[in-house]
């Protein structure tokens, strides 16, 4: 069975290819390339173009007639999107629409949607359940917002049923080595901490050292990339067996500081990656945890991947892998 891979050639959209790969689907990846890899899309066909351009994707439909989508394709910088909010709104909300209407066109009736925490902008208690209120603090949370509420709708008014599934912190790589993650620009902790631990970079910056935490730096929780591609399946499955339009979180329900990723990386490494003390960031909340029993419940998902070590240890492995090297000095 074919399915539909908006933003497949990504971080976590390349995971999740890999994941259907095993899991005995088709995916056809389709991205326009401008924050994805040509390589790390080699799980099933690829096919480049824009969720916002309506005839390529409507080729792509009528070309392999997917059962379902996956839709990865977004704008993903918070920062960024503070700075270019009307950029996000169209790429993120009107490339949805795109997407939406395109498989109405073609009989398409499933989709599983690649959401984020940001939706709940700087929660009032831990952990976060998918109950709690819905302020986004930035342009990119508001985007994925209102692509949820858009679904909300396309499912009572259309039948097009949906999951969309609230990240925390994505993180790691495919322990075969074949896929991990890359970005452009470098903006996540775990792998600026490896370019800090290997000499990429002279040292990584701390963000705020005064919070109500432990250690006084932020607290994330940290989902292994492999974990979320299993709970994609899992999603996918659901929808399969007439699940309804609903909206989870994915999460360990464990949040690590700052500088218990420092540490981390230290003994995975066996080299203490230099840090330097710099002030919070505006929009940083101090934690965000997730409650992810509704996922548990829903999708019968429990991540495996929980010990920060080991999840550290493959982004690694990733970061050293001659392949990832490859893209690096291609793509510069």
């Amino acid at each position: 069975m074919n399915v539909l891979v908006t933003g497949g050639a990504g971080y976590v959209g390349s995971h999740a290819c890999s994941a259907l790969r095993a899991a005995g689907y088709v995916p056809v990846t389709y991205d326009n390339l401008s924050r994805g890899f040509r390589a790390l899309a080699q799980f099933g066909p690829f096919e480049q173009g824009d969720i916002l351009d309506a005839p390529r994707l409507l080729e792509v439909f009528e070309r392999y007639r997917p059962a379902a989508v996956m839709h990865f394709a977004a704008l993903a910088y918070v920062g960024e999107s503070v700075e270019k909010p009307l950029e996000y709104y169209r790429n993120n909300f009107d490339g949805a629409l795109s997407l939406v209407a395109a498989m109405r066109k073609s009989g398409v009736d499933k989709l599983v949607f690649s959401s984020t925490c940001a939706i709940y902008g700087t929660p009032d208690g831990m952990p976060i359940a998918e109950t709690c209120p819905q302020s986004p603090i930035n342009p990119y949370g508001r985007s994925k917002l209102m692509v949820e509420q858009t679904l909300q709708d396309a499912s009572a008014a259309h039948g097009l049923r949906s999951v969309s599934l609230r990240y925390f912190n994505a993180c790691g790589a495919h322990p075969s080595g074949e896929i991990g993650e890359l970005h452009r620009p470098e903006t996540h902790l775990i792998p600026r901490v490896l370019m800090a631990a290997s000499g990429e970079i002279d040292a990584i910056h701390i963000f705020g050292t005064d919070y109500p935490t432990a250690d006084g730096t932020a607290v994330r929780d940290y989902i292994h990339v492999c974990d979320l591609a299993g709970a994609h399946v899992a999603a996918l499955r659901y929808l399969e067996t007439a699940g309804a339009t609903t909206a989870l979180n994915l999460g360990t329900g464990r949040g690590y500081s700052v500088r218990e990723i420092l540490d981390s990386a230290g003994r995975v490494t066996g080299r203490a990656p230099v840090s330097r003390f710099a002030g919070r960031r505006a929009g940083d909340p101090p934690m965000l945890v997730a409650d992810a029993t509704a996922a548990n419940r829903v999708l019968n998902f429990t991540p495996e991947w929980t010990e920060i070590d080991r999840i550290i240890a493959s982004a690694w492995a990733w970061h050293r892998n001659t392949a990832r090297r490859a893209i690096v000095a291609t793509d510069s």
